[in-house]
């Protein structure tokens, strides 16, 4: 089946649970994929996490830019982002507020994210995105991320079990999860591969591209290439979760 534009799933009242081969990923790409399998409850940022060279007002290790110290080019392209019908309608934050430390790059970031997210008209199943974006930001180890997309996946519907499964980097070989059927295991091992390994297998390749024909499977890409992005953007500026926000990974 083919999807007209990226992840959208009109697909499937009745898709398998037929599982895929992942391939064997090097000791240290495993590691990195998978977490111990111990009790774990997300822990709340304090004030002493967060390092002595992060500013109060960004989180980050700069701070915020304001609209009035940029010049009209770069108040041009703060507005196309900060305005009453964008989701940073409140202002920048996180790895965004940082873009705008290179307004060019912004401007073509930002509308490639949407894009990506949301699609033209927001046809994009949200369940399906966020499954995604979890998926990568897991095997990227992305605390900031999976902290602020956890509870999107859970509002669009991504069951419990299947966001844990992703958490925890457990085997897709599995049955039984609610939820969990070729789509959804085809979109995990695809944004593994793509993170963890050094190309995506013929299988999962050819199932992806029958499943959400060749648009649909370079869309997934991108969005996965724009959460690793993303997650350089964190790691530059050392992007924190402020005090009182929870941390969904476990990660040390």
């Amino acid at each position: 089946m083919k999807l007209r534009v990226g992840l959208l799933v009109v697909l499937l009242s009745s898709v398998g649970c037929s599982a895929s081969v992942e391939p064997e990923a090097a000791e240290a790409a495993s590691q990195r994929e998978a977490a111990p399998e111990t009790p774990f409850t997300p822990r709340v940022v304090t004030e002493a996490d967060i390092p002595a060279d992060i500013d109060h007002g960004s989180w980050a290790r700069l701070p915020t830019i304001q609209r009035e110290d940029l010049d009209a080019d770069g108040q041009r392209v703060f507005d196309l982002i900060v305005h009453p019908d964008s989701r940073y309608s409140t202002g920048l934050r996180g790895p965004i507020g940082m873009w705008m430390y290179s307004p060019p790059m912004a401007e073509h970031l930002f509308p490639s994210s949407t894009y990506l997210r949301f699609g033209h008209d927001n046809e994009r199943d949200q369940r399906l995105v966020e499954l995604a974006i979890l998926a990568a930001v897991r095997a990227l180890n992305s605390q900031y991320e999976w902290s602020a997309h956890e509870g999107l996946g859970r509002s669009a519907g991504l069951e419990e079990e299947i966001i844990d499964l992703v958490r925890y980097g457990r085997s897709l070989d599995v049955e039984g999860v609610a939820g969990f059927g070729e789509v959804e295991r085809t979109i995990v091992s695809l944004v593994r591969q793509l993170i963890l390994e050094p190309k995506v297998d013929v299988e999962t390749f050819t199932t992806a591209r029958r499943l959400f024909g060749e648009q649909g499977l370079m869309d997934l890409a991108g969005l996965v290439g724009h959460y690793t992005t993303v997650n350089y953007t964190l790691k530059t500026f050392d992007v924190q979760r402020s005090p009182g926000q929870e941390l969904g990974l476990p990660l040390p």
